[in-house]
């Protein structure tokens, strides 16, 4: 069974996750998501379709934000490349920034029995609906 789970990774072996953790400042996590979710999810999701998840810490640091899956470095400094030029980025990132307090990248390779899949997010209205 284990040699068949490796033949399905095949693919997930070959791509990378950039695990970026945002460490906000205190009291700055509602207002993050929330523009995350009004200006910068949909513009993202544009450039980078394969998000693997978003995630805050609940122990241990809080005041964190972690998520991105490619298919390799250079695929990482294409898409980021292209929509760095979008201006619906940029102005989303210059109101983003004085939430930031720190940001930590690192590059993680999936195991050999493990198929990261694509995240599906769930965008509500403003009623939660």
């Amino acid at each position: 069974m284990l040699d068949n789970a490796r033949s399905r990774t095949s693919f997930a072996n070959d791509m990378i996750i950039e695990h970026r953790t945002y460490t906000l400042f205190p009291g700055k996590t509602q207002e993050y998501f929330a523009l995350y979710k009004s200006a910068g999810l949909s513009v993202q999701l544009e450039y980078l379709p394969n998000p693997i998840g978003y995630y805050v810490t609940e122990l241990g640091p809080l005041n964190q934000v972690i998520h991105w899956g490619y298919e390799d470095l250079n695929d990482r400094a294409r898409r980021r490349a292209q929509i760095k030029k979008d201006a619906r980025w940029t102005a989303y990132v210059d109101r983003l920034l004085p939430l930031i307090q720190h940001q930590e990248s690192k590059i993680l390779i999936p195991a050999p029995f493990f198929a990261p899949t694509v995240a599906t997010y769930v965008v509500a209205d403003e009623s939660g609906a």
